[in-house]
Order: C-alpha cells, then sequence, then structure tokens
C-alpha cells in the first residue's frame, strides 16, 4: 500500500513539473509571452515611437545610429529631399569627406570613427542589409529604414 501511495505521489508531483515546464517555456520566466516577431528596427518599415522626430516634408523614414559601443539611437526623418544624404546633411546628422566615390562618412550624430586612427568606419544599411550604394547616391524610399553602425 505505501509503494502504490508512493508511485502516486510521485507520479503527480512529475505532472506538476511538466505543467509548469511547458507554461514557462511558452511564457518564458517573467510572464510575459515569448514573440519572435521582428522588431521595428530591424524589420526596417516602420519607426518606433522612442525615436526622435526630426526635418519637415512628405517623405519619411527610419533612421539609426549604432555607435561603437552598441548604443543604439533612433529617428524618424521628414523631408523633401530625394536622397538620403542630402535629408541627413541638413539635418546635421552626418559630415565626411567628399571623394571620388562620392561622400566618406566620418561623422554621424556628433560621434567621429576615422578607420585611419581606430580602424573603424560607418557603415551604411539600407532595411537591415549592408548598402550598395553611398549614403549621398542613396535615393529615399518612402518608409524605408537606414541606418549607420560603426564596424
Amino acid at each position: 500500500m505505501k509503494t502504490k501511495c508512493m508511485k502516486k505521489t510521485t507520479s503527480f508531483i512529475l505532472c506538476m513539473v511538466l505543467i509548469v515546464a511547458m507554461a514557462l517555456s511558452t511564457t518564458g520566466c517573467n510572464g510575459s509571452q515569448n514573440n519572435d516577431t521582428p522588431s521595428a528596427s530591424s524589420a526596417g518599415t516602420s519607426v518606433t515611437s522612442d525615436a526622435t522626430v526630426l526635418g519637415e516634408g512628405n517623405t519619411s523614414f527610419a533612421f539609426s545610429v549604432t555607435d561603437q559601443d552598441g548604443n543604439l539611437t533612433q529617428f524618424e526623418i521628414h523631408t523633401d529631399k530625394a536622397t538620403v544624404g542630402d535629408a541627413l546633411l541638413e539635418l546635421n546628422l552626418i559630415a565626411g569627406d567628399d571623394s571620388e566615390y562620392g561622400l566618406y562618412v566620418k561623422t554621424v550624430n556628433n560621434i567621429t570613427v576615422d578607420y585611419d586612427k581606430d580602424g573603424k568606419y560607418w557603415a551604411f544599411y539600407i532595411d537591415g542589409e549592408y548598402a550598395t550604394t553611398g549614403v549621398d547616391a542613396t535615393q529615399i524610399t518612402d518608409g524605408a529604414s537606414y541606418a549607420f553602425k560603426v564596424e
């Protein structure tokens, strides 16, 4: 009789542990649901509510800056300019040197990175993908996302 009661108790405890484990795996340890949907900054087409809104114009796009420490700053840019570079230059968000390949961006959001000194540079991204055009040659697409990251 004692063995039968012990088996029932052990089965009950194992079932409870299994139920708790299943509940934690679907909601996470803090009780919030685990959502694998990409965030607005990684999806690239919308701006989060904590973005700083800059400029005026009929075209808008998300712009983010990731510095060498991984800190992310987000902007919502409004402009009537044709290129991303012109819009960001107008708002003093970028600066650099003109070269035979276009604008060589050295400063973004008042943070200067110099490859010759640091071995790092500002990489330009369009909708989360490494850009194949320079910022000054990239036509603005309404609702698109553009970013600079230190690499």
